[in-house]
């Protein structure tokens, strides 16, 4: 099993966002009492209170990273009876954050959880905690007292993992030929990640030689008809003109995405998450 580096190895995500000092606040926390960490951000620009989001894109980022400790805040509930908690992962990695299902698929990735703490040791919070700012009160000390050094079970007592708050996440289902699914999550570039894996796809189509045009079909909504729109199956962007629609595979998940050339899915097909979408190969 990989160890910890000797110089520690911090990762962070929020939902705090670019305007915020919440996360300047939190990483100043962390290097105040583990100044030699390495610290990096994953992002802070999650869509606000999307724990789902949060959750995957944590998973997708960690097995990139050296073994270490991953704070994660996206926490609607924070200040509620919700219980702030500490994982360990089967490769080795700590992760801190609130227990809304946001650190499990991370762990899961890293091999599974072999064990949970609630984290109830005041010591290793700051001394005043706020209702609204576990973050920087709870969250970040901990995380960086256990990347400085401080065992894993001075943290608090023990969980079992069987009583965690996990969420499934969606899927694809095939049916009459077409793989009905939803919108997972949407990109910085308003690349819209389908729901399901690339082989739920090729069950659907047969094959995926590229050039392999689907009709995405959008249910109505809002007033506004079902529309029914070709869009070919590429391994890139540049396979189609500037401005045209795509079907590719998504490198962070191996999963089917929506995509403008030059532009974004999300606006020009008026797509939010979970909306529903079907493939249909012609």
């Amino acid at each position: 099993m990989p160890r910890m580096t000797e110089r520690p190895f911090i990762s962070f995500l929020t939902d705090f966002g670019a305007a915020s000092s919440a996360t300047a606040v939190c990483r100043g926390v962390m290097l105040g009492i583990a100044p030699d960490a390495r610290l990096v951000d994953i992002t802070h620009a999650i869509r606000q209170f999307a724990v789902r989001d949060g959750a995957f894109l944590l998973a997708r980022s960690v097995p990139f990273f050296p073994v270490g400790v991953h704070v994660a805040v996206v926490d609607p509930g924070v200040g509620t009876v919700r219980r702030p908690i500490a994982l360990r992962a089967a490769r080795g990695d700590l992760f801190v954050g609130p227990d809304n299902g946001l650190l499990v698929p991370a762990a899961e990735e890293l091999g599974g959880i072999v064990e949970a703490r609630a984290l109830e040791n005041r010591a290793l919070w700051l001394p005043t905690v706020s209702n609204t700012f576990h973050g920087r009160d709870i969250f970040s000390p901990v995380g960086a007292r256990l990347a400085a050094g401080t065992a894993f079970a001075e943290v608090g007592p023990l969980l079992d993992p069987a009583d965690l708050v996990r969420f499934p996440m969606p899927g694809a289902t095939l049916r009459e030929g077409g793989l009905d699914s939803s919108i997972l999550i949407i990109d910085s570039f308003g690349n819209c990640r389908i729901a399901g894996e690339t082989a739920d796809l090729a069950a659907a189509a047969g094959n995926l030689t590229s050039g392999r045009i689907f009709d995405l079909v959008l249910p109505g909504r809002d007033g506004r008809p079902a529309r029914r729109t070709p869009i070919p199956w590429v391994a890139t962007f540049g396979e189609v003109p500037a401005g045209e629609p795509l079907l590719f595979e998504d490198a962070d998940y191996a999963g089917p995405a929506l995509g403008i050339n030059q532009g974004s899915a999300a606006d020009h097909f008026g797509l939010t998450v979970d909306d529903a979408v079907r493939l249909e190969p012609t």
